[in-house]
């Protein structure tokens, strides 16, 4: 074993890894809490938003053209912006993970930020 760091630590940019991540921290979180019927939904709407990001930024990376680009960073904004929504309502229903879920809602704030800034970057090429 050697003492170099991972690929994602030498590339804090690496947003195809950044939104894994994301993604698989979600997976974690969501696993912890207690399904309930009113959880159950939740966690499933936070699951699917939240993995949506990195799978629409993949396609988005592999776009065949700039309006497909355009489109696929579109959908990272808006399954960006609903994974904090879901985050919020967990903290709602799940008062005990709160803190937890903020965490995660302020990395689903940021990737938002990223992704709104290379949608606005790329409207007038």
């Amino acid at each position: 074993m050697t003492n170099e760091q991972p690929p994602a630590e030498r590339r804090p940019f690496d947003l195809e890894e950044r939104t894994a991540r994301f993604g698989e921290a979600v997976i974690a979180f969501a696993s912890r809490i207690a399904v309930t019927p009113i959880t159950e939904g939740l966690i499933r709407q936070l699951v699917d938003s939240a993995t949506s990001v990195g799978a629409n930024y993949c396609e988005a990376d592999d776009a065949g053209s700039k309006k497909e680009f355009r489109y696929r960073i579109s959908l990272c904004k808006r399954e960006s912006r609903e994974s904090k929504h879901w985050l919020r309502m967990l903290a709602a229903a799940a008062p005990q993970n709160k803190q937890d879920a903020r965490a995660l809602w302020c990395e689903a704030k940021e990737l938002n930020l990223i992704f709104s800034a290379i949608y606005r970057g790329r409207k007038d090429r």
